[in-house]
C-alpha cells in the first residue's frame, strides 16, 4: 500500500486527500496522512479568504477549473455528505462585474472572446447599460463593463474546507496536527517527512500543499518555488442605503467590493513596491481611510455614508512567475507533487485541483480535466502562462 503524505490541511490539501481516498473498486489502496500544523486554521488562507468564485479569467485552464468548481459547489451537499450530515456552504450567484477604463477596454474584449468560446455566461455592457441595470453605480471613467450572468458568486470558504476535511477523514484519511520541518531524501526520491520533535513519517508520495509556506517545503528538496505569501486586507462596512442586485464589483482602480449579508466587504492589492513577501498578517487600516473609502465613494455615491465594522488580513499564495497555479511533479524529484501558487483563486479551484492531483498520483496522468498547462515545466522553460485577471 502506497503511503501518501500531504503537507498542509487547508482546502487544497484536504480536497486532494478527499479525492485520493474515494477511489473506485479495484483502485490501488492508499494510506493518506495530512500533516497540518494548526487545526484551528487561524492563519490559513482557506479560513481568511473572501471566498468567491468566478468564470471571468483570461486563461482557458482557469476557466475550465472554475466551471468544474461551480458545478461541484452547487452539488456539494451530495458530493461531501456523510450519512445524514449534508454540508451547506451558502453559495449565492449574483455574478462578477469587471469595470474597465478606456485603456483597459480592449483587454476586457479579448477576455470576453475567450470566455464566450469556453461557454461562460457573460455579457459586455456599455456605460448606459450599466447605469440602467445598476442605478446606484457611477460610470465616471468607465468605458466598458463585463458582467457574469451565472456561475459566479460567493460562499463560506471555511465551510468548504471543513466539508472536504470531514469527508476525507470519514474515508480513512489520517489528520495529524504537527509541523513539518524537512524531507528525508534518497537521491531524487523523498522517503519521508520530518516532523518537529524528531519523528519521521515514511512516504512513497509527498504533496506540497503548504500554501503561503510552500517555498520552504520546496527548498527542503533543493527546488526553487516562485511562490510567496502576500498579505491582503479585507474590510467590512455598513451602508444605510441598499444596492439592489449588487454583484462582486472590480473597480477600474483595482478595488473590489461585494455584499456580505446586510453589510459589504472590500479589498485591494497594494502597489508592487509596497507588497512585501511574507509580511506579517496586519490590516492596513490607513489604506482604507486614504484610498479605499474615497475611491469607493466616487464609484458608489451611497458609500459616502459608510461605517467600517471590521477588518482582517490573510495571505495570497502569489506565484510571482505568472500568477497561476503550479501543479504536479518537478523533474528533479521523482515523487514530490506540487499544488501551490494559486494567487488568490485557490479556494474556488480546490475541487478541480483535488480531483486532478488525485488522478495524477493514482494513474500518472490527468483523466477528467487536463491541467498539464500548469505544470512546473513552464517555469523551468521560462514560458509564463499569464493570468491577467488577478484581483
Amino acid at each position: 500500500m502506497r503511503r501518501v503524505v500531504i503537507i498542509g490541511g487547508g482546502a487544497i490539501g484536504s480536497a486532494i486527500a478527499c479525492f485520493l481516498s474515494c477511489g473506485s473498486p479495484g483502485d490501488e489502496p492508499l494510506a493518506v496522512t495530512v500533516v497540518e500544523r494548526d487545526f484551528s486554521y487561524r492563519q490559513a488562507s482557506s479560513a481568511l479568504s473572501a471566498s468567491s468564485i468566478r468564470q471571468q479569467f483570461s486563461t482557458a485552464v482557469n476557466i475550465r477549473m472554475s466551471r468544474y468548481g461551480i458545478d461541484f459547489f452547487r452539488q456539494i451537499g451530495e458530493h461531501l455528505r456523510i450519512g445524514d450530515e449534508v454540508p451547506d456552504i451558502g453559495l449565492v450567484e449574483p455574478g462578477y462585474l469587471y469595470l474597465a477604463s478606456a485603456a483597459g477596454a480592449d483587454v476586457l474584449r479579448e477576455n470576453h472572446a475567450l470566455q464566450q468560446a469556453e461557454g461562460v455566461d457573460v455579457a459586455l455592457l456599455a456605460p448606459t447599460e450599466l447605469q440602467a441595470r445598476f442605478p446606484w453605480l457611477s460610470t465616471e471613467g468607465v468605458a466598458l463593463g463585463s458582467l457574469g450572468l451565472s456561475g459566479e458568486g460567493w460562499y463560506d470558504g471555511y465551510s468548504v474546507l471543513q466539508a472536504f476535511r470531514r469527508k476525507a477523514a470519514a474515508q480513512g484519511v489520517r489528520y495529524l496536527q504537527a509541523s513539518a520541518t524537512g524531507l528525508r531524501l534518497e537521491g531524487r526520491t523523498v522517503t519521508g517527512v520530518q516532523l518537529e520533535g524528531g519523528e519521521t513519517l515514511d512516504a512513497d508520495v509527498v504533496v506540497n500543499a503548504a500554501g503561503a509556506w510552500a517555498a520552504k517545503v520546496a527548498d527542503w528538496a533543493g527546488i526553487a518555488l516562485p511562490v510567496r505569501g502576500r498579505c491582503r486586507s479585507v474590510f467590512s462596512f455598513s451602508c444605510p442605503e441598499r444596492l439592489p442586485g449588487c454583484p462582486l464589483v472590480i473597480d477600474t482602480s483595482g478595488i473590489w467590493l461585494r455584499p456580505e449579508g446586510r453589510q459589504f466587504i472590500c479589498g485591494f492589492a497594494p502597489p508592487e513596491d509596497h507588497d512585501a513577501d511574507d509580511a506579517p498578517l496586519e490590516v492596513d487600516h490607513a489604506a482604507f481611510e486614504s484610498f479605499v473609502w474615497p475611491t469607493l465613494a466616487a464609484r458608489v455615491p451611497a458609500f459616502e455614508a459608510v461605517r467600517m465594522t471590521g477588518a482582517w488580513a490573510g495571505y495570497y499564495e502569489m506565484n510571482l512567475f505568472d500568477h497561476n497555479a503550479i501543479l504536479g511533479l518537478h523533474p528533479d524529484c521523482a515523487n514530490l507533487y506540487f499544488a501551490n501558487g494559486f494567487s488568490g483563486h485557490g479556494l474556488q479551484q480546490c475541487p478541480a485541483v483535488g480531483r486532478g492531483l488525485a488522478e495524477l498520483i493514482r494513474f500518472g496522468e490527468y483523466r477528467s480535466l487536463d491541467l498539464s498547462a500548469l505544470s512546473f515545466a513552464r517555469v523551468r522553460e521560462n514560458r509564463p502562462l499569464v493570468e491577467k485577471n488577478v484581483i
